[in-house]
């Protein structure tokens, strides 16, 4: 495990959960430049805790996979070592800082064979995996991401800390290349941007507008979007999941407009959600479902799903080139958030991005 900070923790607590339960897994070692959180781990764990990929390395333990969860910015040095060493690497997002670091770690896992997944939770989210299998072409996105601040990740802006999330969900169910960002972002308590806002219009046609805040009072974690003749509810943090569905046979006494709306997926999200916080269905035309979801943390299904991929030698659901697609759509949303900072007498007012 390299990286022993908060993320790198809840890693360490899945290896042992899994370890403990009796998986085909060991947790063998850490890596930890600060030696309090080193203290910690080794006490927490009872495992060797490294200050160096190098001394880790060094130390012959027979290492065969890691979990990075180093700063974004140390994400290069400490994954490529530990792929040039011959392991496979589960890395949180984003995968890298630039999209030169992404491509050259890319290159570097596929010459030596070696598995590189990043770290996209929300791809495991239990409701995220219920609906995949009814995705019938969604054309609008709403996304909201928003958390209470804390010192943690501001190594980073709120695009790569938390909307990257979103980014990499809407790019995979959208399965569209983009055509136009357009974004805002703004610094509220940290020199980089702490909220923004984003739309993204693809060559499809789909359209998906996103917030994400880490300076918030509540924490929120919703997607919602249309696909013709549906609406489509996430709860991230509740890992909950609402249908509602145009009936094929349509009630005169719904509004043709109304009806021609939600059939092409263009219906304002509010309307629809004002709905189902009703409890029920407003017209008879509209029928809700609450389908079923099989329940467990992300991480560990993240974590599962990537010792497999060691196993198996199979590609990972999230490959590294999805990785570097996100990451792409990320550092776009930055540059058009400078371009609009410029045009707007901030350019000076923050530091965007990593």
């Amino acid at each position: 495990m390299a990286g022993a900070g908060a993320f790198g923790r809840n890693h360490l607590r899945v290896y042992r959960e899994l370890e403990s339960a009796g998986a085909a897994v060991a947790l063998v070692a850490a890596l930890e430049t600060d030696s309090g959180r080193a203290a910690e781990a080794e006490a927490a764990f009872g495992i060797p805790v490294f200050s160096s990929a190098e001394e880790l390395l060094r130390a012959d333990l027979h290492l065969q996979a890691a979990s990075v969860a180093v700063p974004t910015l140390h994400h290069y040095a400490v994954a490529s070592q530990l792929l040039e060493a011959g392991l496979d690497v589960l890395i949180e997002k984003p995968l890298t800082a630039s999209l030169a670091e992404a491509d050259a770690l890319i290159g570097i896992a596929e010459a030596s064979g070696r598995i590189l997944q990043p770290g996209h939770l929300e791809r495991f989210n239990p409701a995220v995996l219920a609906i995949e299998p009814r995705l019938h072409r969604p054309m609008f996105f709403e996304a909201h991401r928003l958390s209470v601040f804390t010192p943690r990740s501001l190594d980073v802006d709120v695009v790569l800390d938390l909307m990257i999330h979103d980014l990499d969900i809407v790019l995979t169910f959208a399965a569209s290349p983009v055509r136009e960002v357009r974004a805002v972002g703004l610094p509220i308590l940290s020199p980089k941007v702490d909220i923004a806002n984003v739309r993204v219009e693809f060559e499809s046609g789909c359209v998906a507008n996103f917030t994400a805040s880490r300076v918030s009072t509540e924490k929120v974690r919703k997607l919602r979007f249309f696909q013709p003749r549906q609406y489509v509810s996430i709860d991230y943090a509740r890992r909950d999941l609402l249908v509602i569905k145009l009936d094929s046979g349509v009630p005169g006494n719904l509004p043709p407009e109304i009806a021609a709306m939600i059939a092409a997926g263009k219906v304002d999200p509010a309307i629809l959600a004002k709905m189902a916080e009703a409890g029920g269905s407003p017209n008879p035309g509209l029928s809700f479902a609450k389908p079923e979801i099989k329940q467990g943390e992300p991480l560990r299904l993240e974590i599962e799903s990537f010792l497999d991929t060691v196993r198996t030698r199979q590609q990972p659901r999230v490959t590294a080139r999805q990785g570097r697609e996100a990451l792409g759509l990320a550092l776009a949303v930055q540059d058009v958030m400078v371009a609009h900072a410029h045009r707007a007498g901030l350019g000076n007012f923050f530091e965007p991005g990593a």
